[in-house]
């Protein structure tokens, strides 16, 4: 029986869909995966047997470089935040918050204002951009920006994320006209934040994958969905090279005397407003339990 290398581009009711030499194959999990404990997320790339008189079979699950389980999807490349420069307005510790999840979970963050021919977005990029973050200005209307996306996207795996309002289904209609049939479902889902299905599903845009979940607009309001106080620094790039330059190792980067990080936002190299973001996520982690802390390790271990 051949093997085959694919990407399970959903599952649902214990059965998985691979896809593998473009083509598409259902398939059933080895019942060994349960009793390691591990469940086949859309995203996970897989050796699968192709089999003529029985079930296709995804033999192995090939190491994951991140994973969600809530939304349960695996191996993202990108995490598009997508934010109106308008109604709804744009919050910028929202924003921050999710940049910082993406790069705690090795997830590249790209941050994209809406509606810019209704207001300029340039002055809130450039808050991405000087930090080493792809920040990109686009219209839904007249089809500004739209292009730097669609080469965004082309040959990653991605999830949008965004309150509702801000235009996520009709940028997705922007950079592939032939979603139009599945936009409504994104919008919902992804606009709601509600856990409305069980699955993931992975649609082909762009030369890439769109991850379609019902949790990625909801991930900063969810109890697990945190970065310990630990890590929180090395998830604000910007922060990089002045860690470990702190006149004592103990500091928090928030009031400290002699902080290198504060003496740098103080110098304009580091933007007021992302440190004000970071300040108030480490007050938010600053006195969690040991059980909380214990949940969120469980859970992004899976």
């Amino acid at each position: 029986m051949p093997i085959k290398e694919g990407i399970i581009i959903k599952g649902i009711g214990g059965f998985y869909y691979v896809e593998a030499d473009d083509e598409l194959y259902e398939c059933k999990a080895k019942g060994i995966f349960r009793k390691m404990g591990l469940k086949p997320y859309a995203g996970d790339r897989v050796s699968i047997s192709v089999n003529t008189n029985a079930e296709n079979v995804i033999e192995e699950i090939h190491g994951r470089k991140n994973e969600m389980s809530r939304p349960p999807v695996a191996n993202i490349d990108k995490l598009f935040i997508v934010s109106s420069t308008v109604e709804p307005k744009p919050v910028l510790f929202i924003i921050d918050k999710l940049t910082a999840l993406a790069v705690d979970k090795d997830i590249e963050p790209v941050v994209v204002f809406t509606k810019c021919d209704l207001s300029e977005g340039e002055g809130l990029a450039e808050i991405y951009r000087k930090v080493g973050i792809k920040a990109f200005c686009v219209s839904n209307e007249t089809g500004y920006g739209t292009d730097d996306i669609k080469a965004e996207i082309k040959g990653c795996v991605c999830a949008f994320c965004g309150n509702s309002g801000v235009g996520k289904s009709s940028l997705l209609n922007a950079v592939e006209p032939s979603l139009n049939v599945t936009t409504a479902a994104i919008s919902d889902k992804l606009g709601r934040g509600k856990h409305t299905t069980r699955h993931s599903e992975l649609y082909k845009v762009c030369g890439g994958y769109v991850a379609d979940t019902p949790g990625f607009a909801s991930i900063t309001s969810e109890d697990s969905e945190f970065i310990i106080k630990e890590n929180l620094p090395f998830a604000f790039k910007e922060f990089l090279p002045y860690l470990g330059k702190c006149k004592f190792s103990t500091c928090r980067h928030t009031e400290d005397k002699g902080c290198a990080v504060i003496d740098a936002v103080e110098r304009g190299e580091i933007p007021e407003s992302r440190h004000r973001s970071y300040c108030m996520m480490r007050e938010q982690v600053q006195n969690l339990e040991d059980w909380q802390l214990e949940k969120n390790t469980n859970h992004r271990k899976g």
